[in-house]
């Protein structure tokens, strides 16, 4: 996902990735300092409680004044004063399509179901686990010959793609929600 945000945000590109944090080591922070992107980590292992990482990430997050924070990968549920601090710009992607399939087993419940048709969807996050207002799906046939991993990566192609899009029309248009119903520009 990183890889093609920074292959995006080049020449006319309304955005620019300002840092990566994580909570854990992982391969964005590798991309991110290859492309001399600033990165941080806030390990949830480092605080008493919650509350406390959850400050702390604000506090890091903040300290680079993003004006959208995009959490896709990031694999925790961010708590109430981050949500608070960057209201309605945290984004998120799923590879399913909304409200189907939330958490992070998306892919593999969707063929356990059955489904013939799955995706990926790019929403607001909110204090929920993937039950922001939805801001873009797109829809992927499931194949009879998928298994998890090839499902997957079909989902990520889109889900890549589906995201630049969608920051692109934030940054250019702005996002409104009501409810559960969000409208970019």
């Amino acid at each position: 996902m990183l890889a093609s945000l920074l292959d995006a945000a080049v020449d006319d590109y309304p955005g620019r990735v300002v840092a990566v944090g994580a909570d854990r080591d992982c391969k964005a922070l590798d991309i991110a300092a290859t492309a001399a992107v600033p990165i941080y980590t806030v390990r949830l292992g480092d605080y008493p409680e919650r509350a406390a990482w959850d400050a702390a990430i604000t506090e890091a997050t903040a300290a680079h004044e993003p004006d959208l924070v995009v959490s896709a990968g990031f694999m925790k549920i961010l708590g109430p004063q981050f949500l608070s601090q960057f209201l309605g710009r945290v984004i998120n992607t799923h590879p399913a399509l909304l409200p189907a399939f939330p958490g992070a087993h998306a892919v593999p419940a969707s063929l356990d179901y059955g489904v013939k048709v799955t995706g990926c969807t790019v929403h607001l996050v909110d204090a929920g686990t993937d039950t922001g207002p939805i801001l873009a799906q797109e829809a992927v046939p499931v194949l009879d010959e998928d298994d998890e991993a090839t499902l997957h990566e079909r989902i990520k192609v889109v889900e890549r793609r589906l995201l630049v899009d969608v920051l692109a029309a934030m940054a250019t248009r702005g996002v409104t929600w009501i409810g559960r119903k969000a409208t970019i520009g």
